[in-house]
């Protein structure tokens, strides 16, 4: 009988994020999405490609964390975007860090995408159309969130 490595016996911890998907569709060709490259001074997936994310705070609902994420990653207000859906939460479970990701994926249009400013857990942005989002080396899961955001409810 051979023994299991300890990591993989330990308890995941539970981890609520928000990944939202900002779309422009003020350029020929349609929709472009935006992506950004995680810079290293981030907790995980250092210069994979991902959206606009971060942990849910205690007492924060998914939604709420979103715009807060989305301030202080690109500097855009909630009056410079518009929440186009909310999508199925997605999970990834990933042994090497310890982490259960509980994924809440939202879809926003962006109003004013020449206004954003990336903070310091960017490296870069680029806009690409959304179905060039498998050619990048992304954090896990991001195009099954970003599907889950295509599917989910509409805003009002």
């Amino acid at each position: 009988m051979t023994q299991q490595p300890a990591e993989s016996t330990a308890p995941l911890r539970p981890t609520p994020v928000v990944t939202s998907f900002l779309l422009r569709f003020d350029r020929p060709g349609g929709p472009q999405l935006l992506i950004v490259q995680r810079s290293q001074r981030v907790g995980s997936y250092q210069g994979r490609w991902a959206g606009i994310s971060g942990f849910i705070e205690p007492g924060v609902s998914p939604e709420e964390q979103a715009y807060t994420e989305i301030r202080e990653e690109t500097g855009l207000g909630s009056q410079q975007v518009r929440l186009l859906k909310r999508g199925a939460v997605v999970e990834h479970r990933d042994q090497e860090l310890g982490r259960h990701w509980i994924i809440h994926p939202f879809l926003f249009e962006v109003l004013t995408p020449e206004a954003i400013r990336t903070d310091w857990e960017a490296l870069t942005m680029r806009w690409i159309p959304p179905e060039e989002l498998e050619r990048y080396e992304t954090v896990p899961l991001l195009k099954e969130a970003y599907e889950a955001a295509q599917r989910g409810e509409s805003e009002p």
